[in-house]
């Protein structure tokens, strides 16, 4: 299993951390030891003083699939989930600065919060969901998938052609603006389309 991760797929959160606009989807990969176990807390590490949630949907590839196109990427996942992209901001800024890759700030173990999964069809159409994170119960995030730069079906074709994908990956398909930092003792929790897919405490 590998985790797929979408950078800058919201025009908002592109300009709060005063990137560039991209002219193709940014991907990067995220170990699957990123993934923090299930009812598992979530330990603030001790190389970062400066780790961030960025919550994302997330869709679950179910079969293997190469230079899928648009108009069929939609028979290669069933399932919808939330998650949380931990990022480690300040050693990313560092890496970014000398042109190196994000993995050190991005993989990291716990790095990927992967929630329940629910079927695509009891949901409204991909294209149409609002997502929401909440810190200490207000809501810092919100998101819907309309206004994504690059919807997950594009995001499916685009990736499929430079990685093969294969049952069980998992696609995070970017963060929307209101991204922040966590502290010791904050509660995160996540829904989609009003339903809690995950909640967590920070240590």
């Amino acid at each position: 299993m590998k985790i797929i991760c979408i950078g800058r797929n919201y025009t908002e959160h592109i300009e709060e951390l005063s990137n560039e606009r991209p002219s193709e989807p940014v991907v990067f990969i995220k170990p699957d030891s990123a993934v923090l176990p299930k009812e598992q807390d979530f330990f603030i590490p001790e190389f970062s003083e400066d780790i961030h949630y960025e919550v994302e949907l997330l869709v679950k590839i179910k079969k293997v699939g190469k230079h899928i196109q648009s108009r069929f990427a939609y028979k290669y996942y069933d399932e919808i989930g939330l998650g949380i992209d931990f990022t480690a901001r300040d050693l990313q800024k560092k890496l970014k600065d000398k042109g190196l890759p994000w993995e050190k700030a991005k993989g990291f173990d716990g790095a990927a919060v992967i929630g329940k999964w629910v079927q695509k069809n009891s949901l409204p159409h991909i294209d149409n969901l609002h997502f929401s994170l909440y810190k200490n119960q207000q809501l810092v995030q919100e998101g819907h998938t309309a206004k994504m730069l690059w919807k997950v079906d594009e995001l499916i074709s685009y990736v499929s052609s430079f990685f093969t994908l294969k049952k069980g990956d998992i696609l995070f398909t970017g963060t929307p603006a209101g991204v922040g930092r966590v502290k010791p003792n904050d509660y995160l929790s996540g829904t989609l389309e009003g339903e809690e897919m995950f909640s967590l405490n920070i240590q």
